[in-house]
């Protein structure tokens, strides 16, 4: 039977979550850092879109976007889940994919392409998956030309010079938050990892845990948290594999500090990408896929406003756990409910977000 196939690098801010999960569920994979041919024409053919993490199946299916490739593998792979049983827990898991995947790219690429000493590691890395075997300057050449391709989205993603001071005390904030809570115990929900730790795990490995900058300015001064990025890293420990969540569906009082920054923060992109998506939609025929960004939104960072472009995709996320939410009872939804207004996160649950379709990296109006 031929293995699972995880196309990435470990540079790649998704690629680490994917990695991360597969080892954690024990699946055996071979980890294949991706060339120039295998992500522009057999990725591109087999997926539609240039994008990395890619899974290839034993069955020879390619599956991409990391919450496909986790939906897909806990299905097959029932044993060890990383969904929480438990509503408030398993809601609140949902929540932390929609921000590690989509509130942290800010910061992961600002803390990149922001400072230069990163690009040798990026340089050598990327360029020896790029083309393998090829002479340096040429493997330099190529790889110099995906950086620019990445450096041309740090406007769009909000990585721009006035706002770097604000990205970088938004991170000190959050890092120590993160730091606090990882001294009292092992994952965000318990002795286990749950699907909250893979999707935040991505931009903390792929970047600012891996990228010199980042790791020696604020990552290393913060043990607890270094030491959750490599559990996270490694092969799972029995404990890692047997230990319980918190008992009766509890959030500690230091990952509760964590989702009242999310909701503050993270609810007004949401409102904000919602409110351009509803003014397109009338004129815009369904399955059509939306523009990949829309206008700038502006949401609090801290104690500043950040501006960064709106995507669409962002309310796929969103969409994702109302549609968990909507799945329990009415005691695991009151539960759920009950926790939210405890934030002042019940917008979640109450703004409009108009039903999405996935579109590779797009998404497009029902």
């Amino acid at each position: 039977m031929k293995p699972f196939v995880l196309y990435g690098w470990h540079l790649s801010y998704f690629s680490g979550k994917a990695r991360c999960y597969l080892q954690y569920k024990g699946v055996e994979f071979v980890d294949q850092p991706v060339n120039l041919y295998t992500l522009m024409r057999t990725i591109k053919r087999k997926t539609g879109v240039v994008v990395m993490p890619v899974l290839r199946t034993p069955e020879d299916e390619w599956i991409q976007d990391t919450s496909v490739i986790i939906d897909r593998m806990e299905a097959r792979f029932p044993e060890r889940p990383v969904l929480p049983a438990t509503p408030v827990q398993r809601f609140a898991a949902y929540v932390m994919e929609a921000w590690g995947d989509e509130w942290w790219i800010p910061m992961a690429m600002h803390t990149r392409w922001n400072y230069p000493e990163n690009y040798a590691l990026f340089e050598r890395e990327g360029g020896a998956a790029l083309l393998p075997g090829f002479p340096g300057f040429v493997q330099r050449r190529a790889v110099a030309i995906a950086a620019k391709a990445m450096r041309s989205k740090l406007d769009a993603v909000g990585a721009r010079p006035a706002q770097f001071a604000m990205l970088n005390a938004w991170l000190h904030d959050m890092l120590d938050l993160l730091d606090s809570h990882f001294s009292c115990q092992p994952y965000l929900l318990g002795e286990r990892p749950t699907l909250a730790d893979f999707a935040l795990v991505g931009s903390m490995y792929g970047h600012l845990g891996r990228d010199p900058w980042p790791a020696r300015e604020m990552v290393a001064p913060r043990k607890h948290l270094r030491a959750w990025i490599d559990r996270m890293a490694a092969a799972p420990t029995q404990a890692a594999q047997s230990g319980a969540l918190l008992p009766h569906d509890a959030i500690a009082p230091t990952l509760q500090a964590v989702f009242a920054r999310v909701f503050a923060e993270f609810l007004p992109l949401l409102q904000g990408i919602s409110a351009q998506v509803q003014a397109l939609a009338p004129a815009w025929p369904a399955g059509k896929p939306l523009p990949r960004g829309l206008q700038d939104v502006a949401m609090p960072l801290g104690a500043h406003t950040f501006r960064r472009t709106g995507l669409p995709y962002t309310l796929w996320m969103a969409q994702r756990c109302r549609d968990i939410y909507h799945a329990m009872s009415p005691p695991e939804r009151a539960a759920v409910a009950a926790w939210l207004h405890s934030l002042g996160g019940e917008a979640l649950l109450t703004m409009h977000i108009p039903r999405l379709e996935r579109r590779g990296l797009r998404v497009a109006l029902a």
